[in-house]
């Protein structure tokens, strides 16, 4: 039904609320497409540009803070579509949840790009959107949120100039040079007033890129180790945690012979405690002695010594476990534990949360190998298990503690079929760019791959169908990246953009009130 004009006005058409509601969650969920698996990195340079069209044209800012949380909804749901088996509908309650965070940032979106701005207002905006898409990821990566999975500069893993650029600023900065690129696009097509300040943004984004590709320095060359990663795959049905372990003493044998200096298994690759298991600490340790080098284990298994059940990287060499232990400290929400069980206790019986939650460590932990015939001076290994190889802040400490080589150990034997198991993997090289530490990236289940400290691949990864062990020379690196000298400085930068921007903006409506002329009274 439509409003029929009186007088002078114009012909009003109906709202249709429902074809932009779901234009909007399309457009936020486009940006996936540039992580793996499909791995279209280079649609990243455009794939925020009809959400941010469709923003800008909102008739209200409440309108665009609807689009904004929409397609923030859209945009988790597609990253993380994965986790709908072991979820269900609980995934669609948490993107919705989570997606509000682009609430704010839409009204952002709609104050700076809205109506047809000019010079002024657009350079404005080449600033305060990325710094306002910034603050978004930051809140979402914490930890008790979900954690910093589907950072958007994470789909550049595989691009050079971006892992170069990811050693002075981390993640985030190559997370908001994408952003500005998308800003400076939309400008150019939807802001004739301003085309020519977009042609300028495109152009001083690639300048920065340049200029760091150019200027900023390298990691310098310090050896080689030589690691095996053992990968055993799927093993399903009765018994599955002995035949893997079985598998995995199988595949380590082979290596007797080849001058390793490490062995790495994946997460959750051994399901008893060590000194409640004696049984289990003398067949690795056996196991060290046959092929002459330490394996990095992962146990998933209640401890003898403290309450609960933990996830522990442990160090075993020829003379048994070496006292070196790391006890996972970031859990995965639902997966190793529920947040607010008593509240949010239901989750289990509609997905695969966990049943009992996982207890968690309180330090990160710097392994040494002793010295050895490609480590003369032995080598410090810094663990991670699993998720928590997606925090830059945690594989940027243990770069700080010395630690020369990070080892991530994982498993997605849930998510094996999906994008998971190589999004998962692709983090790996970011972390490697982003700390100049070579990063081994060893899964029970899922892709493992190795990165060197500029974050290429050294040699192929092992794909989810595989049940193998690989050997790789590792290239190790001296000196410390900007990035683990200086830390998020980019993110204290557009925190303080946001803060000028909404200090201006409040200042700006008191005045506005204040130079209110008052009513004439009759």
């Amino acid at each position: 039904m439509t409003t029929q004009p009186q007088g002078g006005t114009h012909l009003r058409l109906p709202v249709r609320p429902w074809p932009r509601a779901a234009a909007a969650v399309v457009a936020g969920a486009l940006p996936a497409l540039a992580f793996p698996t499909p791995s279209l990195w280079w649609l990243a340079y455009a794939a925020l540009v009809p959400w941010l069209s469709l923003i800008r044209s909102a008739p209200t800012a409440r309108r665009a803070a609807l689009d904004g949380w929409l397609g923030g909804g859209g945009f988790l749901l597609a990253v993380h579509h994965w986790l709908l088996p072991s979820l269900h509908v609980f995934i669609l309650v948490l993107a919705a949840l989570l997606g509000l965070l682009w609430a704010p940032w839409g009204v952002l979106v709609k104050r700076l790009l809205g109506g047809t701005p000019g010079p002024g207002r657009a350079a404005v905006a080449l600033l305060v959107v990325p710094s306002g898409w910034l603050m978004v990821e930051l809140a979402r990566s914490w930890e008790y949120l979900g954690g910093p999975w589907g950072l958007f500069g994470a789909s550049q893993w595989q691009v050079a100039p971006a892992l170069k650029i990811a050693s002075v600023g981390g993640i985030w900065l190559v997370s908001f040079l994408l952003v500005a690129v998308n800003t400076a696009v939309s400008t150019a097509i939807w802001a004739p007033r301003a085309r020519i300040t977009g042609l300028i943004g495109l152009a001083g984004c690639a300048a920065v890129v340049a200029g760091v590709w150019w200027w900023a320095p390298s990691p310098r060359e310090a050896g080689t180790v030589r690691i095996a990663v053992v990968q055993p795959g799927i093993v399903e049905g009765a018994g599955s945690v002995q035949r893997r372990f079985d598998r995995q003493e199988e595949l380590t044998r082979q290596l007797a012979g080849q001058r390793v200096d490490l062995v790495v298994w994946g997460e959750s690759s051994v399901g008893g405690d060590l000194a409640g298991h004696p049984e289990l600490r003398d067949r690795l340790t056996a196991l060290s002695r046959a092929v002459g080098a330490d394996l990095l284990v992962n146990v998933d298994a209640r401890r003898s010594d403290r309450p609960g059940i933990f996830k522990s990287s442990v160090l075993v060499g020829p003379g048994g476990p070496t006292g070196d232990r790391y006890d996972k400290m970031r859990l995965v929400p639902f997966g190793e534990y529920v947040p607010a069980r008593s509240v949010l206790g239901w989750a289990t019986s509609v997905g695969k949360a966990a049943g009992e939650d996982r207890k968690r460590g309180d330090r990160q932990v710097v392994m040494h190998l002793p010295p050895g015939p490609g480590v003369p001076g032995g080598l410090r290994i810094g663990p991670l298990v699993c998720f928590e190889s997606a925090f830059p802040d945690m594989s940027r400490q243990l770069a700080r503690d010395g630690a020369q080589l990070i080892v991530a150990q994982s498993s997605t034997s849930t998510f094996q079929n999906s994008w998971a198991p190589w999004q998962h993997a692709s983090l790996a090289a970011l972390r490697a760019a982003e700390t100049w530490r070579p990063v081994v990236h060893a899964t029970l289940t899922g892709v493992s791959t190795v990165a060197d400290p500029r974050g290429r691949a050294v040699g192929a990864p092992l794909g989810p169908d595989r049940s193998t062990v690989a050997v790789r020379d590792v290239p190790l690196a001296g000196g410390t990246s900007p990035y683990a000298r200086y830390g998020d400085w980019i993110v204290l930068v557009a925190f303080a953009v946001v803060v000028c921007t909404g200090a201006f903006e409040g200042a700006r409506v008191i005045r506005r009130r204040v130079r209110k002329p008052a009513p004439e009274r009759p």
